[in-house]
């Protein structure tokens, strides 16, 4: 029997063709699953949106939440601008006039002038030479001295870094550097702190070589000094220009005097712009997360235009949990509902809010609006319930956590039956492909005969029309 080794060549058919079109038409039964399976991924990075939605209005809950918001402390410097300030939790509101006669800055002083083509690099010290420092007075008014031994034969760029390097333990210190003054060199100490006590005030060289003078220069020795200043009317002394402890909780940073009789004024109040701020952001969380459900469910006409979660029973489910938790009561305060403060919600689901309202409750009634929304107990507060509702829904067992698993888990199962379905329909391919080399055969063979049957009858028919 002959061998097909082309499907066709036996028939004259195009039964590779045919093939192919029963290939497509088998392969359209994968239509569906790729269908289904393209919409549980649409599904799964829509909850993967509305997580992200949710946790970013988790955010402004939490902050309205938190008993510290209520506390916090704002100041306003009125008067002037020679002082700036910033407090802690610790402060006590009030009004503190400030007075600044002088700032804090750090001693400083240099050496004589040292010319030559050599002077930064000739010797100037012989065996045991030494620099004596002194600073400013300890707490027994005595001087503080400091004294750094030298090496033989240092330069001048020698002396800056052994003074740098020296270890001048807990006491004052100085930082030492070279300056050029257009005639020679000079060797100059800087305070590494502001204030009286850590002032360079003086240093003596022992142990010099011959010839060498090295004095400090009286014209450029500056002593460091403290910042002084009254508030109401009491004299403060601070070694520095940030001033502690002054203002209890109150941290001034002094930038220049004040004119006469012209106190800067710190004004230490409860920071209701943060608090306004924090509502303000806690309704635009709440409505951008609704505009996020919103894009998700929307339809507009069906296809390619309805939403990736519309109809979603997990979905409706959060909208379900957070209006109940923002029309709920919080019992027990002057503020009960988010409508007492000026939030309403309205009939599209979305949180309006009325500033004006919201800022006067803010401002005379403080207590009570940090009462509604944040307390002692997390869940107590309109902010604790509504981020308890947030904590269960974005929890691995919650109604988003549930639903996004189990459209993975589709995922998974439609991937399975695509393979079963694609292996199936392989198998009928290749059915119909040896059903079609068996036609192409028979075709062939039949074709055969029938050329055999027509040369035979050919033959007969000539035979016969010789014999007449």
């Amino acid at each position: 029997m002959a061998t097909i080794t082309s499907l066709g060549v036996g028939s004259g058919l195009d039964l590779t063709g045919l093939l192919e079109q029963l290939r497509g038409a088998e392969r359209q039964k994968l239509v569906p699953i790729t269908q289904q399976k393209t919409q549980q991924e649409a599904k799964i990075s829509g909850y993967g949106q509305l997580k992200s939605a949710m946790s970013q209005f988790q955010t402004s809950v939490n902050k309205l939440n938190d008993p510290k918001l209520y506390q916090s402390l704002s100041t306003e410097i009125r008067g002037g601008t020679a002082i700036k300030a910033t407090a802690s939790s610790e402060a006590t509101a009030g009004r503190y006039d400030v007075e600044v006669t002088q700032l804090a800055r750090a001693g400083s002083l240099a050496t004589n002038s040292i010319q030559g083509d050599d002077a930064l690099t000739q010797g100037l010290t012989e065996a045991g030479a030494s620099l004596t420092l002194t600073f400013g007075k300890d707490a027994d008014n005595n001087d503080i001295t400091r004294t750094i031994a030298l090496t033989e034969g240092s330069s001048l760029e020698d002396i800056r870094d052994q003074i740098n390097d020296f270890d001048f333990e807990e006491g004052p210190k100085v930082n030492a550097s070279i300056v050029n003054d257009g005639s020679g060199y000079r060797l100059a100490l800087n305070s590494a702190t502001t204030g009286e006590e850590g002032s360079i005030n003086g240093m003596a060289f022992s142990g010099l070589a011959g010839g060498v003078v090295l004095d400090s220069d009286a014209n450029t020795a500056y002593e460091g000094r403290n910042a002084n200043l009254k508030v109401n009317g009491i004299a403060i002394t601070s070694e520095t220009n940030s001033v502690q402890g002054a203002i209890a909780g109150v941290t001034l940073n002094v930038e220049k005097v004040t004119e006469a009789d012209s106190p800067n004024t710190v004004v230490v109040a409860r920071n209701t712009l943060a608090v306004r701020e924090t509502v303000e952001g806690f309704v635009k969380g709440y409505n951008d997360l609704k505009a996020k459900i919103g894009e998700l469910t929307a339809f507009n006409g069906g296809g390619d235009a309805a939403g990736d979660l519309i109809g979603d029973r997990a979905v409706r489910t959060i909208e379900s949990q957070l209006r109940s938790a923002l029309v709920g009561n919080v019992p027990g305060g002057d503020i009960s509902r988010l409508s007492d403060i000026g939030i309403e919600l309205k009939k599209d689901g979305t949180l309006e809010l009325d500033s004006t309202k919201m800022s006067d409750a803010v401002a005379n009634n403080q207590d009570a609006v940090a009462a509604f929304f944040a307390s002692d107990s997390d869940n107590a507060g309109m902010g604790g319930q509504v981020s308890a509702v947030l904590d269960r829904v974005l929890s691995e067992n919650g109604a988003l956590g549930s639903a996004q698993r189990s459209a993975e888990g589709r995922v998974e199962s439609l991937d399975s039956r695509f393979e079963r379905m694609e292996t199936s329909i392989e198998r009928t391919v290749e059915r119909y492909r040896k059903q079609f080399t068996q036609l192409d055969m028979m075709m062939s063979q039949m074709n055969s005969t029938s050329g055999y049957l027509f040369q035979q009858l050919n033959m007969m028919n000539s035979q016969m029309a010789n014999r007449n």
